[in-house]
């Protein structure tokens, strides 16, 4: 038996805006289309089961993503195309037989921008009049694709090299891409070259896109922007204060164009821009930095000034104790000498006064009290205390003060404790808080109690490896020595370190003690779920595999057939279980269920066992599915193949579900089914009685002793029969599957299905039909674009699908060569047509195609029929070949193929060339409903 069962294929087809699509044989295949025009690209696949399809690209920079994701659907549309999404699509079909088909096609996106003329002297020629005998350039420059050709012009007159011995036209020799720009130089300005110049920007008129201009006027008057700024460098405020930048042109003609700019790129989000003047209302610190304001006019360089914005502050207040710096004592003692510091961070930082207290009254220096401040333009404001010769009449509080000497911001003042209490740290961990074992998901708490007068700020780390702690730094600081962590996580698992940091607190040695932290958590097992699909009296197999749990060790199991126990055991040594079913009966579906525990909790595998029947498998490469045999109804062909058939028990029939789309009612029927369905088994219903046009949904379902299967559906929809005069062959090109003609892979190029609406015939001009051959620009076509990069000779061959010959004799013989009337419409129109050939090829002959037809120049803007004999004596093709003539005015196109029983009736008179006809017999080995049958198709 045939299986139907078949890996995929793809092709891609074009619509939507195309200007043009070359076919490039050892290159790629290149789709043009205009800035802001709508992309489509549908990709035509046939395969079965019917192939899943995604379309995917990559383009010139790896970072560069299809919108960071895939279109999984027939057709890929994008409307208003952008230039950053050319670049190449990938149509790749897959459907689990074989390897996936892949087609690629390149979207070249073309555009052009507004072209922009700047002007420069040459150096060292700089002097107050700028322009007076001076070289001048005047450069112009336009974003493309294809590359930009450049033209000047003064006033109405065109410049050319090599007319005006004071003008000179070139590319510079550092232009890295063709086309980048284009100079003009005007060598010791004279009068008439102070004039208006126009710089034109051209991409040849592809794709419809016009030329640009631009106009520069120069004149003795033209200079490069000078500003001035209306402030003061620094601008010192405080926060909340309103700060207005205003910056003023000071000369340059044109009249510049001011801006400003931050220093981290972005003004601030509440800023108010008005020409030349910026406001930034209620400034905050983060807004501080350098502001600019540039100037530009397209004349030399752009001018730049700025302005440094500082706003007043202080932050981060800390102390630290130093005992008897001298002897490297950690204790206070009575005689030796106390260092107290006290750090504050300033802006600006020359701002910045410290006074002392002792007991709340202002305490100088003298030789005992011995206050220093370091230099805050070095480094943070520090002042420092010390204390020679220790009394006990010395203890007490002390106290830093920090201002800022113009006041405006709030003071920042700390107090520290010197006194007999006054001792260095100590750190402890309570004996039950280390090791410490929790629960993934609790909360927990790391202590270390902290003795010790003042108590510092504790630094908590990772001791066992170098990762970020749960709040993301490395470091977390803690003010009573306990790191709190929420929702404790596996990773957590290690060693923790606490450590006294010198601030707010002595500057001695660090003080460090660890905590072991132990984060259990249930087993992780494979499979989570899993569908098993068995028929009656089958034996089959469950396993449930542990890949990690903690503690590992002590692993229970239990197996479960809803909630009855099957059975239990624990996992020793093993890191899995299995469960075995000998004989399916209908008391052994259902879901199982195998639950591996450990103190932390447990972990689940699931597998659900049913005798559900899996989905059947539209097929939907059915040739001529659809017929008419009355003006209002038609049918339909709808053929199917059962999913893995074998897997469960025989199906016996299908329920056939089916609606007109947009109603709510049901029409049901069931389908009997003889004997077992074999894997990819075409299996063939007929739907009649079809309201025209409507369409319909169906639905399908297989059904086995277990009950019913998986469902699935399909639209049908009404479309014009291929053959609607049931006795022969048609084809208008109207289907984007072009009746199944397909390209000869040897030839040298490919016909393009086109129709006149979307086909730029600007492009080549004088050449092609300006419709199909009915008259409608909306109707397709298939043609050869002779444009570059095509050259003469070239060929491109389109075969149509292979036809059976009938025998008619019992014993299978074709008794005598049947006729055959094969005609088509073309159209050859321009200087440089070639020739359109037809050739008859026959299964089984090894030598050359049959000429049958042939045609050479230009036939004149109109279409014209050709009809010829054929006298097929095995399946066969025909085959149209054009060849490319000698320029791009020489397209050739063709329309409305036709494949008839008998001999051709009123041939038109031209040069067609027929081979001898003998009698005509019937051929067709369909019903009386069909004629022509497609044994295949190639790719």
């Amino acid at each position: 038996m045939t299986s139907y069962i078949s890996p995929p294929t793809v092709r891609i087809i074009h619509s939507g805006h195309a200007c043009n699509v070359e076919e490039e044989r050892y290159t790629e295949r290149v789709y043009t289309i205009r800035e802001g025009e709508t992309l489509e690209l549908a990709c035509l696949v046939s395969g079965h089961p019917r192939p899943q399809i995604r379309w995917t690209k990559t383009a010139g920079s790896a970072s560069d993503r299809f919108q960071d994701s895939s279109v999984f659907n027939e057709t890929l549309r994008i409307t208003r195309i952008q230039r950053l999404q050319g670049g190449r699509y990938y149509c790749k079909a897959e459907n689990g037989l074989g390897s996936p088909a892949i087609k690629s096609i390149r979207v070249d996106v073309y555009y052009l921008d507004d072209p922009i003329i700047t002007v420069h002297q040459s150096i060292g020629e700089a002097k107050e009049q700028f322009y007076y005998e001076r070289t001048v350039f005047l450069r112009c420059m336009a974003n493309s694709n294809p590359p930009v050709r450049y033209s000047w012009r003064r006033g109405q007159e065109f410049l050319s090299q090599g007319l005006d011995k004071g003008v000179e036209i070139y590319e510079p020799f550092f232009t890295q891409l063709q086309g980048e720009t284009k100079i003009l130089k005007l060598k010791n300005l004279r009068p008439q070259d102070y004039a208006n110049y126009s710089c034109i920007a051209s991409v040849r008129n592809v794709c419809g896109i016009a030329n640009k201009n631009v106009l520069f006027k120069l004149s003795n008057k033209t200079a490069s922007p000078t500003i001035k700024l209306l402030v003061e460098d620094p601008i010192v405020v405080n926060p909340g204060q309103t700060v207005t930048l205003v910056c003023v042109t000071s000369g340059g003609d044109p009249t510049p164009t001011l801006t400003w700019v931050h220093s981290t790129d972005e003004l601030p989000k509440k800023s108010v821009l008005n020409g030349g003047t910026l406001t930034l209302p209620a400034i905050s610190i983060e807004e501080a930095g350098v502001y600019s304001c540039v100037a530009s006019n397209n004349v030399g360089n752009p001018a730049k000034k700025s302005t440094t914005i500082v706003v007043r502050g202080l932050k981060k207040g800390r102390f630290w104790i130093t005992p008897d710096p001298y002897h490297n004592d950690d204790n206070i003692q009575i005689g030796r000498e106390v260092k107290i510091s006290c750090q504050v961070e300033a802006t600006p930082p020359e701002e910045l006064l410290f006074s002392w207290l002792k007991n709340g009254r202002p305490l100088r220096s003298s030789e005992r009290m011995v206050i220093t401040h370091t230099d805050p333009e070095v480094q943070p404001g520090t002042t420092n205390l010390d204390i020679i010769d220790l009394k006990f009449t010395d203890f007490g509080t002390y106290t830093c003060v920090a201002v800022l000497k113009n006041g405006g911001i709030p003071e920042i003042s700390i107090d520290v404790n010197i006194s007999s209490t006054t001792v260095p740290p100590e750190l402890t961990v309570p004996r039950d808080k280390s090791p410490l074992v929790v629960q993934e998901g609790d909360t927990v708490e790391l202590q270390c109690l902290v003795s010790g007068k003042p108590k510092p700020i504790i630094l908590w780390s990772r001791a066992d490896k170098e990762v970020p702690m749960p709040d993301g730094g490395l470091q977390t600081e803690s003010y009573d020595g306990a790191l709190r962590i929420v929702n404790v996580s596996r990773e957590m698992t290690g060693t923790y370190r606490c450590a006294t940091s010198q601030y707010n607190g002595f500057n001695v040695k660090p003080r460090e003690a660890l905590v072991e932290l132990t984060v259990q958590y249930p087993p992780a097992v494979e499979p989570l779920f899993t569908e098993i699909r068995q028929g009656l009296g089958r034996a089959f197999t469950l396993n449930c595999r542990m890949l990690r749990a903690h503690p590992s060790k002590v692993l229970k199991y239990e197996w479960k057939l809803g909630t009855r126990l099957l059975t239990m055991g624990q996992l020793d040594q093993r890191d899995e279980t299995d469960y075995h079913v000998r004989a399916l009966n209908r008391e052994g579906y259902g879901e199982y269920t195998c639950e591996v525990t450990n103190e932390a909790g447990a972990g689940a595998c699931r597998f659900l066992v049913t005798g559900r029947a899996y989905a059947p498998e539209f097929y939907y490469d059915t040739y001529s599915a659809l017929w008419q045999n009355r003006p209002r109804v038609y049918g339909f062909k709808l053929q199917w193949t059962q999913q893995n058939p074998l897997s469960v028990d025989r199906i016996v029939a299908y329920r056939l579900g089916i609606k007109q789309t947009g109603q709510s009612r049901w029409w049901e029927q069931e389908i009997p089914m003889e004997g077992a369905i074999a894997k990819g088994e075409l299996i063939t219903h007929n739907l009649t009685e079809l309201i025209k046009p409507e369409a319909y949904l169906v639905r399908l379902t297989p059904i086995t002793r277990f009950g019913e299967g998986d469902s699935t559906d399909r639209t049908i929809r009404y479309s014009a029969p291929v053959n609607p005069h049931l006795r022969e062959f048609q084809c208008s090109f109207e289907d984007e599957a072009v009746c199944m003609f397909t390209q000869d892979k040897t030839d040298d190029f490919d016909w393009t299905r086109h129709s006149a609406a979307t086909r730029d015939t600007k492009y080549t001009p004088n050449t092609g039909p300006s419709s199909d051959r009915v008259g409608s620009k909306q109707g397709f076509y298939m043609y050869i674009e002779t444009s570059r990069p095509r050259l003469e000779g070239e060929k491109a061959r389109l075969l149509t699908p292979t036809f059976n010959v009938a025998p008619k004799s019992p014993y299978g013989t074709v008794t005598s060569s049947p006729t055959y009337c094969f005609g088509f419409y073309y159209h050859m129109y321009g200087k440089h047509i070639g020739a359109l050939n037809a050739y008859l090829r026959q299964k089984g002959q090894s030598g050359a195609d049959s000429s049958v037809w042939t045609l050479v120049g230009n036939q004149g803007d109109r279409w014209k029929q050709a009809k010829v004999n054929i006298h097929p004596t095995a399946s066969f093709q025909l085959v149209l070949e054009g060849i490319r003539g000698p320029g791009i005015e020489g397209d050739i196109a063709i329309d409305d193929v036709t494949i008839e029983e008998g001999e051709c009736k009123d041939p038109p008179h031209n040069n067609l060339r027929s081979l001898s006809p003998p009698t005509a017999h019937h051929i067709w080995q369909f019903l009386v409903t069909l004629t022509l049958v497609f044994v295949g198709h190639q790719r």
